[in-house]
């Protein structure tokens, strides 16, 4: 029971949209399939960074969502879980990152605590910047780099335009999610695009996001001389994308299908043509 509620609290179906693109940064790094031991270790530590960023971001604001009607019926809110729980649970995913990391190569290990302050830090952007879909975006972005250095041992420029074009893409549908909190997050005086600019500015600047996306994971394919079955994938995901805003724009109350179900698609799209590439090339 104690298990169904945590997964219920850190919405663990949505690792969804993380996990398939480092599973793409560690297709890149290798030019096909890794070790599975790299799999293992690298699925575990996205798991762990996931859980306990979402975990935190419940703890740091379940009397914001306690007073928000959309986010009332929560976990903690309802106090299904007490705040022990939920602290000791982050204590052990944190550790599960930070083992995982060790586990992968020791640059993966040293890199691990900026994963963590990230994880973090996110929690509280939307207390005084209404950059904060950004920042969400840049800590999900980790995901490619962080995968290709746990294969490969290094950095390069390969995995941060993976991790650049993740970041837009991100903040361009957590903008759409933020939407539905517009008119409480201002009562309340939290920051977002939508506080800022409004619903048709932060509608438009969206799109500006998903179409930096679009052309960056375009270019990606043109610098790693990736083949036709990526391209395939990424002109899927243009479209998705394109459904994705233009649904929303035309039904608002469309926007938790397009957050969850088209954004679920986008990933695993570019993660299954990128490897198919690399299997049929």
């Amino acid at each position: 029971m104690k298990i169904k509620l945590i997964m219920k609290l850190i919405k663990f179906e949505h690792t969804i949209f993380a996990l398939p693109f480092a599973y793409m940064g560690a297709i890149l790094a290798a030019e096909g399939i890794p070790s599975w031991s790299k799999v293992l270790w690298i699925t575990l530590a996205m798991v762990g960074a996931r859980s306990a960023a979402m975990a935190w971001n419940r703890l740091l604001d379940w009397k914001v969502d306690a007073a928000n009607p959309r986010t009332e019926s929560r976990v903690l809110p309802q106090n299904l879980l007490s705040k022990i729980e939920v602290i000791l649970f982050i204590v052990f995913s944190l550790a599960l990152l930070l083992v995982a990391a060790w586990q992968l190569n020791p640059l993966a290990f040293k890199l691990s605590p900026l994963a963590v302050f990230l994880l973090i830090f996110y929690s509280y952007t939307k207390r005084f910047t209404w950059l904060c879909h950004l920042v969400l975006g840049f800590t999900l972005g980790m995901a490619p780099v962080g995968s290709w250095v746990g294969v490969t041992g290094e950095i390069s420029l390969a995995p941060i335009l993976v991790g650049i074009a993740v970041m837009f893409w991100v903040a361009g549908f957590d903008i759409i999610y933020a939407i539905q909190d517009l008119e409480f997050d201002r009562e309340h005086g939290l920051y977002s695009i939508p506080v800022k600019f409004g619903l048709e500015r932060s509608l438009r600047i969206t799109v500006a996001f998903h179409t930096i996306t679009f052309l960056l994971f375009a270019f990606i394919g043109k610098y790693l001389t990736l083949g036709w079955l990526y391209a395939i994938g990424i002109a899927i995901v243009g479209l998705l994308l394109y459904k994705e805003n233009t649904l929303v724009k035309s039904d608002f109350d469309k926007v938790k299908f397009a957050f969850f179900n088209i954004n679920s698609i986008v990933s695993i799209t570019i993660f299954i043509f990128t490897l198919a590439d690399y299997l049929f090339k």
